[in-house]
């Protein structure tokens, strides 16, 4: 017998053995995680599928457990598949959000490529004509 009895033998108040299939998985600082779990599957099924699995592999089985667990008790209707026409939509407006950058970026480089050298050949012309716009000059602090 442990020093230190699991949440499932505390839940049912009995004698943790050492050998407790439960006490790796449900330790007795964390009592809610078993209650939660309990609630939806029962202690009873849920050993049955802690036995049945590979060591290895129960520690992620009781985390899905659990996290299916709360997810059911929160929506008992849908549990956590309630969860996926949310994401979908949240997925739908990320990717409306990045087709609108995607179109402004598209319309200023766009701008940019018929600005550009009408900007240049204005400048040209400018220059050849002797007109100074006195955009180069930092004497004005005003502009820069």
């Amino acid at each position: 017998m442990t020093s230190t009895r699991c949440a499932v033998c505390k839940y049912f108040r009995r004698r943790c053995p050492s050998d407790c299939i439960f006490s790796p998985y449900f330790p007795p600082n964390n009592p809610q995680r078993f209650t939660c779990v309990h609630r939806i599957y029962g202690a009873s099924n849920i050993g049955k599928m802690l036995e049945e699995l590979p060591v290895e592999d129960r520690a992620t089985a009781v985390e899905t457990l659990y996290y299916e667990a709360k997810c059911r008790i929160q929506d008992p209707v849908y549990g956590c598949v309630g969860l996926i026409p949310w994401l979908q939509q949240e997925l739908n407006i990320a990717q409306s959000q990045l087709a609108k950058i995607r179109a402004e970026i598209a319309f200023h480089y766009a701008n940019a490529a018929i600005v550009e050298p009408i900007l240049g050949s204005i400048e040209q012309s400018l220059q050849q004509h002797g007109v100074d716009h006195g955009l180069d000059d930092h004497s004005y602090s005003w502009f820069w």
